[in-house]
């Protein structure tokens, strides 16, 4: 199989015990409830392991269920229910684009008004990353008529795949030392540097490589535009630009196909490229001229690279992806290239740990994986991302090969889990306002098992409604499960680690894809070629591309052989989907027996970047 598809929306405590990043905290302290600030009640913080010595809360919803009222200085944005010294409290630090103002009603509103330019930014931006792939497969026949090479087009996605996973722990870490702005902006330069170049290229290899350059600016774009939609909005508002984020994904996936069809059909290819260059300017613009983040303290060390780290990081994950996305399709599993990639994949691992060991500032940090909090959440979105898989990749072959539908048709049937995760993910405050991030996130998953379960149960070959409702609840359960446990980690985390924390979590959900594309494609062939070896009849494909193929030209075929190929492929899907609903029970292991029963989440202003130091101070 090709390159994966994906959707999206996409640590200040020690879970562990260990000293956290907002000034050291620790787990095991006394009672927050004895301090100023800290949430007050019968086993409120104390009792759900929140973090001592500040103003925290265990998890929005926690006070509403033990009757928790906050003291002086307590933050409302956590969800919790305030009382009359709430008000009263020091306000918190301002965020990037959020100026204070003097009175609350003022102050929301230029809030508002000097948020939309830069919300405006992280769409576009968000946009130009969510199109790419999908405008550029429906372009795929006119570039290899024009540029040849045929056998290797499979890496225009995935070198551009790879290039935007192995970089997001590089940029998260950046974005943390360095800041937000200047890494955004040095995405989108370098995402429209490679558009640019990819619209000039002269042979399939030039193409390939100016994909990989695009790829590397992706990176920035994916990772950077959420970690500043979470310094942006206060954690009771984060679900609206998460939800808007989503947004642009859903109407990527739709509309991707589309003008990448008109374009390729009616101008020249060529223009899918360039078609980026007028959307990028403008968000540069908008980022460069209303992005303004708080003036940082200066650092008595000045902040070293991990050059050696990020270079391990990146070789590590070009390896493993590349054994991934070749595997099984350029050559066998059991191949001496699959073998010896993932055999350096594993050495190379090993050196990037003893690397990040030994390195002052470590691309990845031991604590992403020490903090139980971080930890689940990158397992259980990895989980996710191998089991959106079946339905990106297997579902439009399964309504094509087996429905027998065109490819718009196709499209729509996928196309309306897009519609139900936004929607869903604008609502899910409602329920972990109520009760908590991790129960939230366990009945989204419950939903996408059930849904993902109830797929082999189809009739054959039934009608095109019905897979289209199980995507349709399907997108609602996973919008359900994902925006908590994104919205819930960057909650816990203070302003100097939210890159990295976030980078993690949209890299493992990447590496889950590129897991999922390669076992869930080697299940697949693997039935096809058993239930066609078992056929009586003679002269049938063996693999889904050449199934595919055949059904595209039924004339060619006898109804009994068109009969098998469809029941083969019905059954291959099938299987896909039971595999899918195992990593789903992977991701409630995970959030079962490894999550915290309520996330650490941080007070507002213990979150928000720290005020510089007065001169002279």
């Amino acid at each position: 199989m090709g390159g994966t598809g994906g959707t999206d929306s996409a640590g200040g405590v020690d879970s562990t015990g260990g000293a956290g990043g907002a000034g050291g905290m620790r787990r095991d302290g006394p009672s927050p409830a004895a301090r100023p600030g800290a949430v007050a009640g019968p086993g409120a913080a104390a009792g759900a392991g929140a973090p001592a010595g500040a103003p925290a809360v265990a998890d929005p919803g926690a006070a509403a269920r033990q009757g928790a009222v906050t003291g002086p200085g307590a933050v409302a944005d956590s969800g919790a229910v305030t009382g009359p010294g709430a008000a009263a409290g020091p306000p918190p630090a301002s965020r990037p684009g959020e100026p204070t103002a003097p009175g609350a009603a003022a102050g929301a509103a230029a809030t508002a008004r000097s948020r939309r330019p830069v919300v405006a930014a992280l769409m576009l931006g968000m946009g130009l990353a969510a199109i790419d792939g999908t405008i550029v497969a429906t372009a795929v026949p006119q570039i290899v008529g024009d540029l040849g090479g045929f056998a290797v087009f499979s890496w225009l996605f995935s070198g551009y795949l790879l290039a935007v996973t192995v970089t997001l722990p590089v940029y998260g870490k950046l974005s943390d030392t360095f800041g937000r702005k200047p890494v955004l902006v040095a995405g989108i330069i370098l995402f429209l540097a490679g558009s640019l170049l990819c619209a000039a290229a002269w042979n399939m290899a030039a193409l390939i490589a100016f994909r990989v350059v695009q790829g590397l600016g992706g990176g920035a774009l994916q990772g950077t535009v959420q970690t500043i939609a979470a310094d942006l909005y206060p954690l009771k508002e984060r679900p609206k630009i998460q939800a808007r984020l989503s947004t642009v994904w859903a109407a990527s996936a739709v509309a991707g196909p589309a003008v990448g069809g008109l374009l390729a059909t009616y101008a020249d290819w060529r223009w899918i490229f360039l078609i980026n260059l007028p959307v990028g300017a403008v968000a540069l613009w908008l980022v460069v001229c209303h992005l303004h983040e708080p003036a940082r303290p200066r650092p008595a060390v000045r902040p070293r690279i991990d050059w050696a780290g990020a270079l391990a990081v990146f070789a590590t994950g070009a390896l493993l992806l590349t054994a991934l996305v070749q595997g099984g399709v350029a050559w066998p599993w059991l191949s001496a290239p699959s073998l010896g990639l993932l055999g350096a994949t594993a050495v190379l691992a090993g050196l990037t740990v003893v690397i990040e060991r030994r390195a002052a500032e470590p691309v990845i940090p031991g604590w992403v994986w020490r903090r139980r909090t971080i930890a689940s959440v990158n397992l259980a979105l990895g989980a996710m991302g191998l089991l959106m898989v079946a339905p990106t990749v297997f579902l439009p072959t399964y309504a094509q090969s087996v429905l027998g539908l065109g490819p718009i048709a196709a499209g729509f049937v996928l196309s309306v889990m897009t519609l139900s995760w936004p929607v869903s993910a604008a609502l899910a405050d409602r329920v972990y306002n109520r009760i908590g991030f991790r129960r939230t996130a366990i009945i989204g998953m419950t939903g996408a098992l059930l849904v993902l379960a109830a797929f082999p149960l189809l009739p054959f070959p039934g009608a095109a409604w019905q897979p289209a409702l199980l995507m349709l609840l399907l997108g609602a359960a996973l919008g359900l499960f994902q925006l908590p446990l994104i919205v819930g980690v960057q909650s816990t985390v203070g302003w100097s680690e939210r890159g990295t924390t976030t980078a993690s979590v949209l890299f493992c959900r990447q590496v889950g894809q590129s897991v999922g594309a390669a076992l869930f494609g080697a299940i697949a062939n693997g039935v096809l070629a058993s239930r066609l070896a078992a056929s009586p009849l003679p002269g049938l494909p063996d693999d889904l591309d050449a199934v595919s193929h055949a059904l595209e030209d039924p004339a060619a075929l006898s109804a009994a052989a068109t009969d098998a190929l469809r029941r083969a492929v019905d059954t291959a899907v099938d299987h896909v989907f039971v595999g899918a609903a195992g990593a789903a029970v992977l991701a409630l292991l995970v959030l079962v027996l490894v999550a915290p029963r309520r996330f650490p989440v941080l007070a507002e202003h213990e979150s928000a970047p720290p005020a510089p130091k007065p001169a002279g101070g």
